[in-house]
């Protein structure tokens, strides 16, 4: 079916059970950015494929609404759908609940799936339409649209061993049991898939290009028990992990289990699914406070951070070569966006200990640059000549860590337009990455730092400037940001980030430079104790389009020290051509 037929077979639905709106959020069970294929409702509904944005369908109407990442993309996937696109955050873009209301009669009936709504998610439409005089119902209306969902995986799930960890389960155990008794807690549901896996020491592979499994954790001070599909746990991970304390039950028996609970305090976060929230009776005590391993988890142990060091050589090592093959291939070799990711994930898979990408590479070749989460199909992507530029962002997952970086370089002629624009990007990620900052400080205070090279000249852009990055785990992980949004989350000596400013001109280009980079101690003074950012990304970045006039001493002692620290640690492991043209690369501008 076409994206059309789907929406009007959804609506056939509604009007059976006399619902006046539907909200397809994208979500799973553990509420999750990047989604198992049985749950990308959004997606399969509506032909979008971005990693954020929610559907809400009413009689005769349907709108999409997505952030600035994928203002141009969003178009082009829902041409043709009847969906309209609405873009979050921008000024006369309704709220969709003020939406919906404006939309339906008094007395209306909105349903979701409370199995894939946050329950901050369904506290907060409740709210606005019970005041409203709507109703808010759980129904899963899409069980009945969407039939050939795809079949749960059962891809083993694993052990992540001490020596990568860092942490024993015990110690992470004990750890989260004293947050729970400082909360009054006597009982602690955690949903979200890499707080499962990182508490756990697991790993597994449900979620492509994410090492996680699906599962709930419940704990108590005495017990703990993992759901989850037992087809999945082999007896020796039963095992090893049963010698930790911890009890294995079938995934399917979450909600009977929680259903039979009495006289507890549960310790649960808002951003759980709702259904959770429906499954607990009465005579139980909700706290609803974040997750407390979720920020045991941000702040990388020594282990971890070791981890981080060694997979940006092997990293490194890829990106040089397949930076070389790019650049000297172009224009000799037939290629388009995609067969050049699939050239990059080879250079990344001769690595030691690479398990895959650590998400869907962004090839963006010229205008589709511009589109920030841009992914290239098999069918039909952009044939790449050497002419203009390309934005290439990817990441790898290993045994190790997990890597992001992003490289916009030319492959041919580029405009002096482009070259100031890329400039000015690059002195915000070298600004941020020389940030000298006190303890207690958030990212929305660091924000503007990569910023101000663009805004002084009235330029920005529509994503956010750092993300946490897990230890081979998910790479995208809070609860740490940098963006302009405010999170009062404090950045803490240990969590790794990305600093990824950049700049989007649509139909012409796209640029982002990107490296990941660590939180550590600078100093201890009179005032307070400062926090520094250690670089942790190994890859030139091309001199070429840097307008040296644009730049500061300090911004050019930056880019020469980064390089030289470069050259020092990969130069060891490349040889012959690639290691000639890597040398000049990494020459002083």
């Amino acid at each position: 079916m076409t994206a059309k037929e789907k929406v009007a077979s959804l609506r056939s639905e509604m009007k059976k059970n006399a619902i006046d709106a539907f909200i397809i959020y994208s979500a799973d069970p553990h509420m999750g950015e990047y989604l198992p294929a049985e749950w990308q409702e959004r997606t399969w509904l509506s032909g979008f494929t971005g990693s954020a944005g929610f559907v809400v369908v009413t009689a005769d109407k349907a709108g999409l609404w997505t952030d600035g990442r994928y203002f141009t993309q969003a178009p082009k996937e829902l041409k043709g759908s009847g969906i309209d696109l609405f873009k979050d955050g921008m000024e006369g873009t309704p709220n969709y609940i003020d939406w919906i209301i404006s939309e339906t009669e008094e007395s209306a009936t909105i349903a979701v799936s409370a199995l894939v709504t946050s329950h901050a998610n369904w506290k907060d439409l409740d709210q606005k339409l019970t005041k409203s005089k709507r109703h808010l119902k759980d129904l899963p209306l899409l069980n009945n649209v969407w039939t050939n969902r795809p079949a749960p995986s059962k891809n083993t799930v694993f052990i992540h061993p001490i020596e990568r960890a860092g942490q024993s389960v015990a110690d992470k155990l004990s750890a989260i049991r004293e947050k729970m008794a400082s909360e009054g807690a006597t009982m602690h549901i955690i949903a979200s898939l890499d707080d499962v896996a990182w508490t756990l020491n697991l790993r597994g592979s449900d979620v492509k290009c994410n090492p996680v499994f699906l599962g709930y954790i419940i704990l108590t001070m005495q017990e703990c028990f993992l759901f989850v599909d037992k087809d999945k746990v082999s007896e020796e991970t039963e095992n090893i992990i049963h010698k930790s304390g911890v009890g294995v039950k079938p995934y399917g028996q979450f909600f009977e289990y929680l259903a039979n609970v009495q006289k507890a305090s549960i310790l649960v976060a808002p951003n759980s699914n709702h259904a959770i929230f429906e499954a607990v009776q009465k005579g139980n005590d909700i706290i609803e406070q974040p997750v407390p391993g979720n920020l045991m988890k941000a702040i990388k142990n020594d282990a971890e951070q070791k981890g981080f060091e060694t997979v940006m050589v092997r990293d490194g090592v890829a990106m040089v070569k397949f930076l070389h093959w790019l650049t000297h291939a172009v224009g000799k070799e037939e290629m388009d966006e995609y067969s050049i990711g699939e050239k990059l994930h080879q250079f990344r898979a001769e690595g030691k200990n690479f398990i895959g990408n650590s998400f869907d590479s962004i090839v963006g070749y010229k205008a589709n640059g511009a589109i920030m989460h841009y992914s290239a199909k098999p069918e039909g992507s952009a044939k790449v000549t050497k002419d203009g530029s390309i934005l290439v962002d990817s990441g790898g997952q290993y045994l190790e860590g997990t890597t992001d970086i992003t490289r916009t370089f030319p492959l041919g002629d580029v405009s002096d337009e482009f070259k100031y624009d890329a400039t000015r990007a690059l002195q915000g990620l070298i600004q941020l990455s020389i940030a000298k900052f006190p303890k207690g400080t958030k990212g929305v205070q660091l924000d503007a730092l990569a910023r101000m090279p663009l805004w002084k000249e009235g330029k920005d852009y529509n994503h956010g400037t750092g993300h946490g990055v897990g230890s081979f785990l998910n790479v995208h992980e809070g609860p740490q940001s940098i963006r302009k949004e405010i999170n009062p989350v404090e950045l803490q000596a240990g969590m790794v980030m990305s600093n990824e400013p950049g700049y989007y001109l649509e139909d012409n280009y796209g640029i982002r430079h990107e490296n990941l980079i660590l939180v550590k101690t600078w100093k201890k003074t009179e005032w307070n104790t400062f926090y520094e950012f250690e670089t942790l990304t190994l890859c030139p970045f091309f001199k070429s389009i840097m307008v040296k006039d644009l730049l500061s001493q300090e911004e050019v002692d930056w880019i020469n020290t980064y390089h030289k620290m470069v050259r020092e640690k990969l130069a060891p492991h490349l040889e012959g051509e690639v290691k000639e043209w890597f040398e000049e690369m990494v020459s002083p501008l």
